[in-house]
């Protein structure tokens, strides 16, 4: 059985003078999934993701890299920020460089790489986000949603197994949203796992099939979508709401199972649906 890239156990991690923020926290993440982290603001997703980076380290339990225990040692902490990439809401916070270039070279100089494979790396990372013909733009002449694909593209250049995005879809208007999704797919494609921290559940419903549901500094809940949405109890308690095509297909025929939770799964399950029609009634 293949390892999967993470492995938290039993995690807890606490800021100074404050409860803690995650409690026995037990996950993975695999090659290739795609996963939506949800719940309240103060719930323990961003502490998560911090910890999943190497950003923070754990007070109790172990982080596992492809199967391995990391230490508390600048050489595993190192490792991790290598194959696990994180980009941040704000995309401005994230951005250093006087040049969109510069900025994505900068992570693999970091590295200590030969001048050759930076410049691989970088033109790489650009084309992948089509952003090669704004090489030497100044990054804060570019609109909301190339800064997000900027970032985005910084994270490629280290060449991860993991990406997590922060709230990915913040005050990105539809026609970014559609481009962020295609972007997300064409990292899925190059077989990169992906989790995303969103209040949106449309946006999880497109983008996820599995989903982990933080309440109070614990996780409560890891498991298929279509199933989460389903239990009210557990919904309530991490204030989400339901996807609109969900609530739109239980309106129409409260009580069933095995609601769509996007525009394509609802198109079939309303034809499936649909009430015979009877000739000669008025």
């Amino acid at each position: 059985m293949t390892e999967p890239i993470l492995r938290l156990e039993g995690v807890c991690y606490a800021y100074p003078d404050s409860p803690p923020a995650v409690e026995q926290l037990s996950c993975s993440i695999a090659a290739g999934e795609r996963v939506a982290v949800m719940g309240r603001n103060g719930a323990g997703k961003s502490t998560f993701f911090l910890l999943c980076c190497g950003l923070l380290q754990p007070q109790e339990g172990a982080i596992y890299l492809h199967g391995r225990k990391l230490r508390h040692h600048k050489a595993d902490r190192l490792e991790l920020h290598r194959r696990v990439g994180v980009v941040f809401q704000e995309a401005e916070d994230q951005i250093l460089s006087v040049t969109v270039e510069g900025e994505v070279s900068f992570g693999p100089m970091n590295l200590n790489l030969p001048l050759a494979e930076v410049e691989r790396r970088t033109v790489d990372a650009l084309a992948a986000m089509g952003l090669t013909d704004y090489r030497q733009r100044q990054p804060q002449f570019l609109s909301g949603g190339e800064k997000k694909r900027l970032t985005i593209a910084d994270i490629l250049a280290m060449e991860p197994d993991l990406i997590l995005l922060d709230e990915p879809t913040a005050s990105l208007d539809p026609e970014n949203v559609a481009r962020l999704e295609e972007t997300l797919q064409k990292l899925t494609d190059a077989g990169i796992a992906l989790m995303v921290s969103t209040h949106d559940v449309d946006f999880a419903a497109r983008f996820a099939r599995r989903g982990l549901v933080f309440s109070h500094s614990r996780l409560l809940a890891d498991e298929p979508l279509a199933e989460l949405f389903g239990r009210d109890d557990l919904l309530r308690e991490a204030g989400l709401k339901k996807p609109s095509y969900y609530q739109a297909a239980e309106a129409m025929e409260p009580g069933q199972t095995g609601y769509p939770l996007t525009l394509a799964q609802f198109t079939r399950w309303a034809a499936a649906h649909k009430a015979p029609r009877t000739e000669g009634v008025r």
